[in-house]
């Protein structure tokens, strides 16, 4: 089971804020950004030092390659803000993935049967 947050984001050099939904994910270790969403909007992305390989379940390597990109932004979702970086990766359909990371840092109270999460 999932749930799509409506998130807001601010990039840190321009401030400009964008509209995305973000899928909870609790299988998947890593917060994400679509490489697709970041190059319609114009969000500045930074290189980092040491590109990271992914994998597909099957073990093979990802057709998208590596991830070589992140952006920094402000998340905001209802009252809660944090500033935080995003790797850029494909992500199909998905604009946004928070991961369990994010769940477990945050430990936000989840209503799985009306799909809404507070934050504590």
């Amino acid at each position: 089971m999932s749930i799509i947050l409506p998130i807001e984001i601010s990039t840190t050099d321009t401030s400009k804020v964008h509209s995305i939904k973000a899928l909870l994910d609790s299988g998947a270790m890593g917060n994400f950004i679509n490489k697709d969403f970041v190059c319609t909007k114009g969000i500045s992305t930074r290189n980092i030092s040491c590109p990271i390989l992914v994998f597909n379940v099957d073990g093979f390597p990802n057709k998208a390659g590596q991830i070589s990109e992140v952006v920094d932004i402000v998340l905001c979702y209802k009252t809660h803000s944090e500033r935080m970086l995003l790797t850029v990766s494909s992500l199909g359909k998905q604009s946004m993935i928070l991961s369990y990371t994010w769940l477990k840092d945050h430990n936000p109270e989840v209503n799985w049967q009306a799909g809404e999460v507070q934050m504590n």
